[in-house]
């Protein structure tokens, strides 16, 4: 791969990782493109736009997200392969979302140590969703078995506009959901006896927690550029943009290792609409 793309750009890259519709090529191509801009063998950032949507499979089926079927989480190798195809859908999804930023928002003049970042979230995605692809694999299943929704690339979409929206949506608003209720599915598996699939899951969690803080980092990083104070700032954002409101219990612990003051999210109220993105 490396000499079919000679000296491409960082956009280059993060347009070819959108444009595969193959998820286990996707995920090798973020691994591809993340090496090379590391090592800064790439042609600086470029300036190619991402697609509208990123390629997907012709499996799994989009549902709305209220329409996804519920999941049970106990020693039935069904409930936990419906749990292990979710969180693959939310990686997969998770690796365009860190590429479309850097595409989308190459020319926002931001520094290097930015996209520095997402390429490393997005190399950190990709692998874990080759974790959770093999373990579907060891299972007996695969991911698009299942039926998913779409609710995350609507909020990317909701977002597209503006890098300081984006921020404040995805790594702070979705990744953090991921924060507040991946300790509780690591539990269940461990009491159902899957301790391989808890470990993958562990792993993920902890990652997570550096993603949420670049989030957060490069979110107060831009407000300070704007002259808008960070916290005031993210709560009129998330109202307008992420139509699903945020979801207590929040796992403090966690936020506070991504270093997201309780400020952000204290007081919050329930979402009216359950079924939203983030769960």
């Amino acid at each position: 791969m490396d000499q079919a793309f000679g000296k491409a750009s960082l956009s280059d890259l993060a347009a070819l990782v959108l444009t595969t519709a193959d998820p286990r090529r996707k995920a090798e191509t973020a691994r591809f493109a993340a090496a090379r801009w590391l090592r800064r063998d790439v042609a600086g950032l470029g300036a190619v736009a991402p697609p509208a949507r990123p390629a997907r499979p012709g499996k799994p089926e989009l549902l709305h997200p209220a329409k996804m079927p519920r999941r049970k989480i106990n020693a039935n190798r069904d409930g936990r392969v419906a749990l292990l195809h979710a969180i693959a859908h939310i990686e997969l999804n998770a690796i365009d979302l860190a590429f479309d930023m850097i595409a989308r928002f190459a020319d926002s003049g931001m520094p290097e140590a930015f996209f520095d970042d997402w390429v490393t979230v997005g190399d950190d995605e990709a692998r874990h969703y080759q974790l959770l692809d093999r373990r579907l694999e060891d299972l007996g299943a695969r991911y698009g078995d299942l039926p998913a929704h779409d609710g995350l690339w609507e909020a990317a979409m909701d977002t597209a506009d503006d890098l300081l929206c984006r921020l404040a949506v995805v790594p702070m608003v979705l990744e953090a959901r991921g924060l507040d209720v991946t300790p509780s599915m690591i539990d269940k598996l461990r009491a159902a006896g899957d301790e391989e699939s808890a470990q993958v899951l562990d792993l993920i969690h902890d990652e997570e927690i550096g993603h949420v803080a670049a989030g957060r980092r490069w979110f107060e990083h831009l407000c300070r550029r704007r002259g808008r104070e960070p916290v005031a700032t993210w709560r009129a954002i998330v109202a307008e943009r992420f139509r699903g409101g945020l979801k207590p219990p929040f796992n403090e612990t966690s936020r506070s290792r991504a270093g997201m003051a309780a400020a952000y999210y204290a007081d919050a109220e329930p979402p009216a609409d359950p079924g939203r993105a983030g769960d």
